[in-house]
């Protein structure tokens, strides 16, 4: 990698790590430290339980998500292992910066056993790109079962997001796209599977925030505090957060404030999500001794 790259690879990195703390600065000012504490202090055993519960279910269709992906790129890894190494990168995404650092090593150790980096580190771009490409379909989908006024207000957001989304898909060099197409192709009997997965995933996340936000006191019809969480999670998977803060609880205290819930109300429940969320990650701790298989790459 070149000085420039770096360079601007750096910058990158402190350009999302100074928003996600910008915007946790600006919710502190705004509602004071009293909903952070409170999302924590609503908490109790049951929620956590149910969290590391869902979390291992929604952790077993992620695995399965990136094994199916893996093996049509022919660098195969078992559903197991695929479950173990999961483990691992929701760990690291849930305690370091960024938020997708688990993610790039899990890809690095994947090209590294099989042999093949480019198609190892794709076999994790793909199974980001494919499950955050569904959460986004549910979110716009969501929109649509939100009260009409907070619909009018909450859309048009959403809906520019997933123009920019598909603008910057198009921006791509005309090279990337035709190999995109191309890897798309060898990927596509395995998509409906795919898409499966992604969305029990998804509801899986979205069960867990229903129920935190029940403990923290919201009482919002299920239907609509449902659609106000796919948003909320939509929101969760944008790379400009400090290990999964920042855009989570800015979205939250918008769009609980827009359903006249309140900001501070959606703060406490984004915080006590992601505090459950942290939890469930730690079963990924027995998963950081080090592995010695590896694996049989497919040309």
């Amino acid at each position: 990698m070149n000085r420039a790259a770096i360079t601007s690879s750096r910058a990158w990195t402190w350009l999302r790590l100074t928003a996600a703390a910008a915007i946790l600065v600006v919710l502190a000012v705004r509602v004071g430290a009293e909903p952070f504490l409170d999302g924590v202090r609503r908490l109790d055993a049951t929620v956590v339980l149910v969290g590391l519960v869902v979390t291992a279910g929604t952790t077993a269709c992620c695995a399965w998500r990136w094994s199916l992906l893996s093996e049509r790129l022919g660098v195969a890894v078992p559903l197991g292992t695929a479950y173990r190494r999961y483990y691992r990168s929701q760990l690291v995404n849930a305690t370091l910066p960024a938020g997708v650092l688990g993610d790039l090593h899990r890809g690095v150790d994947h090209g590294r056993r099989t042999g093949a980096m480019g198609r190892g580190l794709r076999s994790v771009l793909w199974d980001r790109v494919s499950g955050q490409a569904v959460q986004a379909g549910l979110a716009v989908a969501a929109v649509l079962l939100l009260p009409a006024p907070v619909r009018a207000d909450v859309g048009i957001p959403v809906l520019g997001a997933a123009a920019a989304a598909v603008g910057l898909t198009v921006a791509l060099p005309r090279r990337a796209r035709q190999a995109a197409r191309a890897e798309l192709d060898t990927l596509r009997p395995v998509l409906p599977r795919v898409a499966v997965s992604s969305a029990l995933a998804a509801l899986g996340h979205l069960a867990v925030f229903v129920v935190v936000a029940r403990s923290v006191g919201v009482a919002t019809p299920l239907v609509e505090l449902a659609a106000l969480g796919l948003v909320v999670l939509l929101a969760s998977a944008l790379p400009l957060s400090i290990a999964g803060w920042g855009p989570r609880e800015g979205a939250a205290a918008w769009l609980f404030a827009e359903a006249g819930l309140g900001a501070a109300t959606g703060v406490s429940v984004a915080v006590a999500f992601g505090v459950v969320s942290l939890v469930a990650t730690l079963p990924g701790v027995v998963t950081l001794t080090p592995e010695r298989t590896r694996e049989v790459v497919h040309a």
